[in-house]
């Protein structure tokens, strides 16, 4: 049984793969209705905890705590990243794990998908994650499910996924016609990505991704409450006041409101006797509203501008237009005022990318899709005696990725080194100058030492070895093989050919080992406190 998972900020969706075509699958909540959407919220008691619509219900209850967002935590998460909250330090991993657990369990017993009767076949799953993840985040996302159950087939960037299921729709339509160009524009809850794609026929080839990964709908929804609160003529003290749960209820009443929006719709209608019981219900004009919303729209219209300016070879025939923050009303219409006729909305907007890793789980759809890295992968080499450094690149960004049957990419350095510990600093950037020096956004990943001197293969701490020239090393060979799989996932392999010792790692943004700690605007942007 293959299904397609989209992991989103604010909502999982899940499609299945049936016979050649790709269902929704609805879960039923705890009050019986049926959602096409799981609830990617943790809700945290002393030690207990609960997910999902669990988490759901037990919101706002006295002693529990809501973590919502926790997507958006994984971008700078490693292993054994945490997260604080209420005093308690919990490890993203683990969180990730076991709210990946209770979806599986989900939908075993509580969704339309059917499970056979004795619980043995395998559930594959193609998981989405957004174009600009990291290794670290593909990583955590994929051992967070297998360790879960799940029989992880691969992972597929957001707009990708989108992409594959625009296509498989879109084929009957262009009657047999090779080629075309789509640009996918990706807003979600939490994130924004943009990828541009050269169709063909049956087949689908990666050109270029770029986004913003901190932008999405929950901006939006804070937007809307700021500009609320205002309305009620709520002081600055009382805002600043406002606990993690009424800031909770706030922007969930915010964002209710704001997906009830249509084109025609002239003003939202707050109730902010949700959050406190002496507030009252205020009106917020629709036109402000958008008129706030605006810069962050643009924001994402200049990362396609630059995306299309950049490969002038591949003009788009179609800008299409998905995810759940795409379905504000001025998105579209800003759209338009630079690509006109060419925006094209789905008709499935936040469930676009569900169906799309659906169908690309789906051995018999027949669907072909050539990613490529969205970063340049490289290290930081010490040079002139340990003077100067230089930066060694691995993988350009562009460069095309296996697919999920094919052998990984390989890269091999082999080199005589110079001294008795090797300090191998590793990075992605967004950009490369014209020297090669890394520039744009750069995450700084792993910080790996590698002993040369096969006295030091015993060390436990290579950081309290100093680093100096060791005439006797230059006698060995060694080699640095680097690998990245389907899904993204980077490695490398160090060996000294000469003694026969060797050490693998898997590379990310480890190093990063001290638990994040959430600021008290980002603790009320992601948790909420039972009152």
């Amino acid at each position: 049984m293959k299904v397609g998972i989209d992991f989103g900020t604010t909502r999982i969706v899940a499609a299945a793969v049936d016979r050649g075509n790709y269902p929704l699958v609805n879960f039923e909540t705890p009050d019986g209705h049926a959602r096409d959407w799981f609830p990617p919220l943790i809700g945290v008691r002393g030690e207990t905890r609960v997910y999902g619509w669990e988490a759901w219900l037990v919101q706002g209850q006295p002693g529990w705590t809501i973590i919502r967002s926790l997507k958006r935590c994984l971008k700078d998460a490693g292993p054994r990243t945490g997260i604080e909250i209420g005093g308690q330090t919990f490890e993203v991993r683990q969180l990730l794990q076991e709210m990946m657990a209770a979806l599986r369990g989900q939908l075993r017993e509580h969704s339309t998908l059917p499970f056979p009767d004795d619980g043995k076949k395998p559930l594959e799953v193609m998981l989405g994650v957004p174009a600009n993840a990291n290794s670290n985040q593909r990583f955590l996302t994929t051992e967070a499910a297998r360790a879960a159950g799940f029989e992880v087939l691969g992972l597929l960037n957001e707009p990708s996924a989108a992409a594959v299921e625009f296509a498989h729709r879109d084929l009957v339509n262009r009657k047999g016609r090779s080629g075309g160009r789509l640009l996918v524009y990706d807003l979600g809850g939490g994130t924004f990505d943009a990828s541009l794609i050269e169709l063909g026929d049956g087949e689908q080839s990666i050109v270029a991704s770029d986004g913003i990964p901190t932008l999405g709908g929950d901006d939006f929804d804070e937007i809307l409450a700021e500009l609320a609160l205002q309305a009620a003529g709520i002081s600055l003290n009382e805002r600043d006041s406002l606990s993690a749960a009424e800031w909770f209820v706030l922007v969930d009443e915010c964002r209710e409101k704001k997906e009830a929006l249509s084109p025609n719709t002239r003003k939202l209608t707050v109730d902010l006797e949700r959050v406190r019981h002496n507030w009252r219900e205020v009106s917020v004009n629709a036109s402000v509203f958008y008129e706030r919303c605006r810069p962050l729209i643009e924001s994402t219209r200049r990362v396609v501008d630059e995306l299309l300016a950049a490969h002038p070879e591949h003009p788009i025939e179609s800008l299409y237009v998905t995810g759940g923050g795409s379905e504000l009303p001025p998105v579209a219409r800003i759209l338009r005022e630079s690509y006109g006729r060419r925006v094209r909305r789905s008709a499935y907007m936040r469930s676009a990318t569900a169906i799309g890793l659906a169908i690309r789980a789906d051995t018999q759809s027949g669907c072909i899709l050539r990613e490529r890295f969205m970063r340049n992968f490289g290290l930081w080499r010490e040079a002139d005696e340990g003077r100067g450094v230089v930066f060694d690149l691995v993988f350009s960004r562009g460069t095309e990725l296996p697919g999920p049957k094919q052998p990984p990419l390989r890269s091999v350095r082999s080199y005589r080194p110079a001294h008795n510990v090797g300090h191998f600093r590793y990075l992605e950037c967004a950009r490369l100058a014209q020297d090669g020096r890394p520039v744009g956004e750069i995450t700084d990943w792993d910080d790996i030492r590698f002993p040369f001197d096969p006295g030091l293969e015993e060390q436990t701490d290579l950081a309290a070895v100093s680093v100096r020239r060791t005439p006797t090393t230059s006698t060995f060979v060694v080699e640095e093989t680097y690998t990245c799989d389907s899904s993204g996932n980077l490695a490398v392999a160090i060996s000294n050919k000469s003694t026969g010792y060797e050490k693998r790692f898997r590379l990310g943004r480890w190093s990063v080992q001290q638990p994040k700690v959430l600021s008290s605007r980002a603790a009320k942007r992601s948790a909420s406190s039972g009152r």
